[in-house]
């Protein structure tokens, strides 16, 4: 299917000369003169190479369908991380190499969104916020503005963040998937 270059947008896949590549940013450029142009990292699915390409704003570009499904995350082991369709109960496979950083959220019976091509899942999306405690961080230190002064702390899934100075160990926190950056102190 073709459609034009400025609608694109981050996690759609791109069919170019006979390769899938996900777009990874998307930023249409508009200059004081000349022609406004589309600017696409992409990642090549199949090997992992990223690209970066520049398309006039009107040019086509060929959308590769692709089906964007929830699944449940069930487990991981040496074949890769178990994912299962919630209305089928089909399970899909997804290499380690696809999920990448993301690994470190990833918690049973998450829901994500699998986008899958041919049967092969390609890309993966995370909830944008999860809940998770707090199991190690510094005292706080007296005298310390509380403005605007963050201190790190190690998140149950062995990540390293920045929380206020009042987030104590055991707090149970949300964080950010995509940067792993501290948002609230959880609700529950």
């Amino acid at each position: 299917m073709k459609v034009i270059a400025s609608t694109l947008r981050k996690g759609n896949v791109v069919d170019m000369d006979g390769r899938l590549y996900v777009v990874l940013t998307a930023q249409n450029i508009h200059p004081g003169k000349g022609t406004p142009v589309t600017q696409l990292d992409m990642r090549r699915i199949s090997d992992g190479v990223k690209v970066s390409e520049r398309y006039r704003t009107t040019e086509q570009v060929e959308r590769a369908f692709v089906e964007d499904r929830e699944h449940t995350f069930l487990y991981q082991d040496g074949e890769g991380f178990h994912f299962m369709n919630p209305e089928t109960y089909d399970q899909v496979v997804v290499p380690e190499d696809i999920i990448g950083d993301q690994k470190a959220y990833l918690q049973e019976g998450m829901a994500v969104m699998l986008s899958i091509h041919n049967g092969i899942a390609i890309a993966i999306e995370l909830p944008a916020r999860i809940t998770l405690e707090i199991v190690d961080t510094e005292p706080v230190v007296k005298g310390q503005t509380a403005s605007s002064s963050y201190k790190p702390a190690m998140l149950s899934n062995g990540v390293r963040t920045l929380v206020p100075p009042h987030i104590q160990a055991g707090t149970r926190v949300v964080i950010m998937t995509e940067d792993g950056s501290y948002v609230e102190r959880a609700k529950d």
